[in-house]
C-alpha cells in the first residue's frame, strides 16, 4: 500500500497540495486526474523524492523500486534493444559479474538469481515491448541516435516498462504515441503485475487500463474506485448531495441568524439569542461545490459549402523524393460533410496524406481534383513552435485583422477558448493547452470548409477535449482527424481510413474491431519474439470467434449507442434549461414560462434517468455476453 498523509507542496510559491491525503491499495492501477497546472506532476516529484514537501509524508513499502520515464530520451549509438535491456540494472550487473566471477559459490548464487528474475528471456521481453510501441525487428537493432525525439521517448517508455518497477509512474505517456501504441499501452498497463499511477487526459486509457481514480482538485486528493466513467457518476452524485447539504445548512444558519438579529438587543430574549449564537458556531458551514470553468472552443461557420466531392484522388502517389513514394495507388474522394479519422501506425504516412490534402505536398503520379472554392484549415502539433514567442494571442489575431477594432480582435481570441487574462500573455508563457487552442483558432480563422487536425489533443485536459468535441460537432465543414484519442474519434467522426502498407483505404470495421486487431497483432509479435507459433494460431481462432460474437451482438451494441446518443442530448437540454432557470429575471417577468421550463426540466430528467437505467441493463447484458 502507498499512503500519502497531510502532504503540502509548493512550486514557485504557489500552493499545489495542501494537507492532501490518500491511500492506494497494493497492485492498484490508478489514474491521477486534475486540470492542467493542478499539481499532478508535482505529486510525482514528491513521490520520487525529486521535490521535498513542505509537510506531510509519502509512505511506500520498504525496498520498493520506483520507475518513471526518463525526462531525456536516449540519443546514443547503442541499439534500441540494448538500451531497453540495460534498464534492468540488477540483471545488467549480474550478467557483468558472471563474466568475471571465480568463486564457485558466488557463480552459483548469480546463476540462481538470474533464473529467479527470468534473465534469459530478457531479450524476448524487451523485443516484445519495443514491438508493441511500434519498432520492428530491424528498427530495434538501429542506434537510438538515428530516431527523432518522439521515437526516442518511446524507447525511454519501453525501458521503464522492461525494468518492471514495483511502482510505475507514467506522466501523459500517450502524448508521444500513435493510436496503435496507445491501444497497446492500455492493454499492457491493465495487465501490469504491480502498482501503476498514470497521469492521463485520455478518457479511453482511464476507462480501459485503470481500476481506480485519484482526483487532484483544489489542492486536495480524493480516491474513487472504478474507471473514469464511474468516477464521473460518483463525483456528480457526491456534488449533488453536497449542494443539497449546503442549501439545507444555509437555510438553517439563516433562520438562526435571523432570530439572533431580531432578539439580541432585547433583555427578555438575550439568553435565548446567546444560545442561538453558540448553536450557529457549532453548526459550522458546508463548503460550496467549486467547479472549474472551461472556456468553450468554437470554429467559424464556413461561408460557402462547395459541392461534393471537395477532393477526389485517382491512383495517386506522393512522397518527399522523386521515385520514392510514401503512398501510392490512392483512389479516394472526400465529400463536403465527411468526418474522417486516419488510422495507422506513425511512420506509415498519415501526416503525409494530410499534407497532400492540404496542398503542402503535390502528387508525384496520378490525379487529384479539388473543389474550386475549397478552403482548408490545417493544425499540427509541430506548429506550436511557429508561434511568435513574445507576441500575445491578441497580437497574433490582430495580424489577421489589421483594420478591426480592438473589441473585435478580442472577441475572436475569446472564440478560440482563451480566457480574458490570457489574451495579453506572451505566447512563450502560455501553457501547452493554451497554445494549442490559439493555433487551432488561427488554423480555422478564415472559416475553412475542410479542417485537418493532426494530434490536436496532446496538451488538452479532459474538459478541454470535451470542448473540442463539442466544437467539432457544431462545425459545419468537413473534418480529417489524426489522433491517438479514441474517445475524440468515436465522438466526432463517421468514417475510418487506414493508412497502411503504402496506401490509404477505407476501414470497414469500427474502432473496437480495430483495437482487437491491434492488440491481437501486438500479442502475435510477443508470441513470435518468444517462439510460440501454436499460440498464435489459437489467438487467430479466438479473434475469429470474437468477431463472430460481436457480429451477433451488433443489434444490442447499436441500441446501446442509440441510448448513449439520447442521454448526451438530454444532458445538453438539462444544462440549457438549468441555465435559463438560474436567471431570477425569468421568474419576475415570465412566471408562466418559468413554470413551463421547470416542467420541461423535470420531464427531461425523468427521461434521462430512464435512459440511464436501460443503458446500464443493456450494457451489463452486452458485457456478460462478450465475457461468456
Amino acid at each position: 500500500m502507498i499512503t500519502i498523509t497531510d502532504l503540502s507542496a509548493r512550486i514557485a510559491g504557489r500552493l499545489l497540495l495542501d494537507n492532501a491525503s490518500v491511500s492506494l491499495p497494493a497492485g492498484a492501477k490508478v489514474g491521477l486526474i486534475g486540470r492542467n497546472g493542478a499539481g499532478k506532476s508535482t505529486l510525482f516529484r514528491v513521490i520520487t523524492g525529486d521535490l521535498v514537501a513542505e509537510s506531510g509524508s509519502v509512505t511506500i513499502p520498504k525496498n520498493a523500486r520506483i520507475g518513471q520515464v526518463a525526462q531525456e530520451a536516449p540519443g546514443t549509438e547503442d541499439s534500441l534493444i540494448s538500451i531497453v535491456m540495460a534498464a534492468d540494472k540488477e540483471r545488467t550487473a549480474l550478467m557483468a559479474e558472471a563474466e568475471t566471477a571465480t568463486d564457485p559459490h558466488r557463480i552459483a548464487d548469480i546463476q540462481m538469481r538470474l533464473v529467479d528474475i527470468d534473465a534469459h528471456s530478457a531479450e524476448a521481453r524487451a523485443a516484445s515491448i519495443l514491438a508493441g510501441l511500434g519498432f520492428d525487428a530491424n528498427a530495434q537493432l538501429r542506434p537510438a541516435s538515428s530516431f527523432s525525439g518522439g521515437w526516442r521517448m518511446r524507447v525511454a517508455l519501453a525501458a521503464v516498462l522492461f525494468a518492471e518497477p514495483d511502482l510505475l509512474l507514467l506522466d501523459e505517456p500517450t502524448n508521444y504515441l500513435d493510436l496503435e501504441g496507445t491501444m497497446w499501452l492500455e492493454d499492457y498497463v491493465r495487465r501490469y503485475p504491480h502498482t501503476v499511477i498514470v497521469i492521463s487526459h485520455d478518457r479511453d486509457m482511464l476507462n480501459n487500463a485503470v481500476n481506480s481514480i485519484v482526483h487532484l482538485h483544489q489542492t486536495k486528493l480524493a480516491f474513487y474506485r472504478g474507471n473514469y466513467d464511474q468516477f464521473e457518476r460518483q463525483k456528480a452524485e457526491a456534488d449533488e448531495l453536497q449542494m443539497k447539504a449546503k442549501a439545507k445548512n444555509d437555510a438553517a444558519r439563516k433562520h438562526l441568524q435571523s432570530f439572533i438579529d431580531r432578539f439580541k438587543a432585547k433583555a427578555t430574549k438575550a439568553k435565548q439569542a446567546q444560545s442561538r449564537v453558540k448553536a450557529l458556531e457549532r453548526m459550522g458551514t458546508v463548503a460550496a461545490v467549486i467547479e472549474d470553468h472551461v472556456q468553450p472552443i468554437s470554429f467559424p461557420k464556413p461561408e460557402k459549402i462547395p459541392a461534393s466531392p471537395i477532393v477526389a484522388i485517382n491512383k495517386g502517389a506522393v512522397g518527399y523524393e522523386p521515385g520514392k513514394p510514401i503512398l501510392k495507388n490512392v483512389s479516394l474522394r472526400i465529400d463536403n460533410d465527411d468526418r474522417i479519422a486516419l488510422l495507422g501506425s506513425n511512420g506509415n504516412g498519415k501526416s503525409t496524406f494530410a499534407k497532400l490534402i492540404s496542398g503542402r505536398l503535390q502528387l508525384d503520379d496520378g490525379e487529384m481534383k479539388r473543389a474550386s472554392s475549397l478552403s482548408i484549415g490545417f493544425f499540427a502539433q509541430h506548429q506550436l513552435d511557429d508561434l511568435i514567442p513574445n507576441e500575445t494571442p491578441v497580437d497574433h489575431v490582430r495580424r489577421l485583422m489589421p483594420q478591426a477594432a480592438e473589441a473585435q480582435v478580442r472577441a475572436r481570441v475569446a472564440q478560440m477558448g482563451l480566457a480574458t487574462e490570457k489574451m495579453n500573455t506572451a505566447a512563450k508563457d502560455l501553457s501547452g493547452g493554451e497554445k494549442a487552442r490559439l493555433l487551432m483558432g488561427l488554423a480555422a480563422f478564415h472559416a475553412p470548409n475542410l479542417l485537418i487536425l493532426d494530434e490536436p489533443t496532446n496538451h488538452l485536459d479532459i474538459d478541454s477535449r470535451r470542448a473540442l468535441i463539442e466544437a467539432l460537432n457544431d462545425y459545419e465543414g468537413a473534418v480529417i482527424l489524426i489522433s491517438h484519442d479514441r474517445h475524440l474519434i468515436e465522438a466526432t467522426v463517421d468514417r475510418l481510413w487506414l493508412v497502411n502498407e503504402g496506401t490509404v483505404k477505407p476501414f470497414e470495421g469500427d474502432l473496437e474491431e480495430y483495437r482487437d486487431l491491434i492488440i491481437a497483432s501486438g500479442r502475435k509479435k510477443d508470441d513470435k519474439a518468444q517462439g510460440s507459433a501454436d499460440e498464435n494460431a489459437s489467438k487467430a481462432d479466438q479473434r475469429k470467434a470474437n468477431a463472430e460474437k460481436r457480429a451477433s451482438l451488433a443489434p444490442l451494441k447499436k441500441k446501446i449507442n442509440e441510448i448513449e446518443s439520447l442521454t448526451a442530448k438530454l444532458e445538453k437540454l438539462i444544462q440549457a434549461l438549468d441555465k435559463e432557470l438560474a436567471d431570477p429575471v425569468l421568474y419576475e417577468k415570465a412566471p408562466a414560462k418559468a413554470a413551463q421550463k421547470a416542467k420541461e426540466r423535470g420531464e427531461a430528467a425523468a427521461k434521462l434517468s430512464s435512459a440511464e437505467e436501460e443503458w446500464l441493463m443493456l450494457s451489463s447484458e452486452y458485457e456478460e455476453a462478450m465475457a461468456g
